[in-house]
């Protein structure tokens, strides 16, 4: 809609960011813990790396720091803030936007790559959409690149999977059109990664439900309506259509990388975790320089001729963290990430003893969010950054204070 502005919308929610960080500490209402002062500590420590011994460019040095300085304590702003009604406000509105959402993934599902729907940042005219399976391209929904639409619907089912069975909370209208739309969209998204993601949350549900018998009839429930849904779909041209291309993707790229245990679970995952930590040791002490493995290094630190400076970033997280801010300060982001995800996910399990579901279902997409997400990337970033936030506030109860909060 506006492609000249393409480059400054990049970070158009940094301002407002910075603006609620400041503000919420100046007013006491920013919590100081261990995970949040480390990760500023680090921040600050990569500027100055970046700049004495990594590729000396303060503009990448700030925009690479703007994850660690802005973005991770926006998180406990969120969680200070808002409490479990908040949370299902936001659960509520995200749920209005699925079945739009899924009616304009559709459009550009079918439409060419020139079409209007799927135009590129900037007005590129080679369209938007990415790699997907027999002519068809992976949609792209509102956002620039298909990981938005696979990482909306993924945070989408959490709130989905927990309306199911607290269908007293929203209109049921609304959950029909969300379910509906969550069902259709991921053949075609044509992305595996939400299908994986969908199956986790529906897990992560099950075991809660296995700790509340009472609530077994409500899961059956909601089973017997998704399968009635998924068998009308099934009878439609459009669907059927877009479940062969999604059949085709999974098949085709489960045999690229090996299989689903081999090449998802194990390589996707676990395979880039343990790598990036086994590979620590061959990288500088203080690392290649904080946001050089950005977009932005890209573009401003790129020697035209020989493409030095950028060549052989990692693309996945903990590599790109300790290629850039070294050994010991990528690792210590890395350690308090996990760190921080444990800390939820025991408070959420804990959760589970009183009957209070939403926790753990939002840490079912928020613990692998917080684990893995690429804050490099703005869209990736962003999601993260909401997602944690709000597993932290749905931990705080309606009547809590808030200005205190448990984290």
């Amino acid at each position: 809609m506006l492609p000249g502005l393409s480059t400054p919308l990049l970070i158009i929610r940094d301002p407002v960011a910075l603006w609620l960080v400041f503000t919420s500490w100046r007013r006491g209402l920013l919590p100081q813990n261990f995970f949040l002062s480390g990760m500023v500590l680090v921040g600050v420590t990569g500027i100055y790396t970046a700049i004495l011994a990594g590729h000396g460019n303060i503009y990448v040095a700030l925009f690479g720091a703007r994850p660690l300085l802005i973005h991770f304590p926006l998180i406990f702003v969120i969680g200070s803030i808002f409490n479990q009604e908040d949370v299902l406000k936001i659960g509520r509105i995200l749920l209005w936007l699925v079945f739009p959402m899924t009616v304009l993934v559709a459009v550009q599902f079918y439409s060419p790559q020139s079409a209007f729907v799927n135009r590129g940042i900037g007005g590129d005219m080679a369209g938007a959409g990415f790699g997907g399976a027999m002519g068809y391209f992976r949609p792209p929904g509102t956002f620039s690149f298909t990981n938005g639409t696979t990482l909306f619907y993924q945070l989408a089912a959490t709130f989905i999977l927990f309306f199911l069975i607290h269908p007293t909370r929203i209109n049921r209208l609304v959950l029909g059109a969300a379910t509906v739309g969550l069902l259709a969209a991921i053949p075609l998204s044509i992305s595996r990664g939400l299908f994986f993601q969908v199956v986790v949350s529906v897990v992560f549900l099950v075991f809660a439900m296995t700790r509340n018998p009472k609530f077994m009839l409500r899961i059956l429930g909601a089973i017997i309506a998704v399968a009635v849904i998924l068998v009308l779909l099934s009878n439609l041209s459009f669907f059927q259509t877009a479940i062969e291309v999604f059949m085709s993707r999974f098949t085709d790229a489960n045999e690229n990388e090996g299989g689903v245990v081999k090449g998802v679970i194990g390589n996707r995952y676990l395979g880039w975790m343990l790598g990036a930590l086994s590979s620590a040791l061959d990288i500088p002490l203080l690392g290649n320089g904080l946001g050089i493995a950005t977009n932005v290094a890209i573009a401003v630190l790129t020697d035209p001729i020989t493409n030095s400076k950028v060549m052989g970033t990692p693309d996945e997280e903990w590599g790109r963290t300790i290629y850039e801010l070294g050994p010991i300060l990528g690792l210590s982001v890395v350690f308090l990430r996990v760190g921080l995800d444990l800390t939820i996910a025991l408070a959420s399990f804990r959760k589970l003893a009183s009957k209070d579901l939403l926790p753990w279902m939002l840490l079912s997409f928020g613990s692998l969010t917080l684990l893995q997400a690429q804050w490099a990337q703005p869209t990736s970033l962003g999601f993260c950054t909401l997602i944690v936030g709000l597993m932290i506030a749905s931990l705080r109860p309606c009547t809590e204070n808030s200005n205190n909060t448990s984290l």
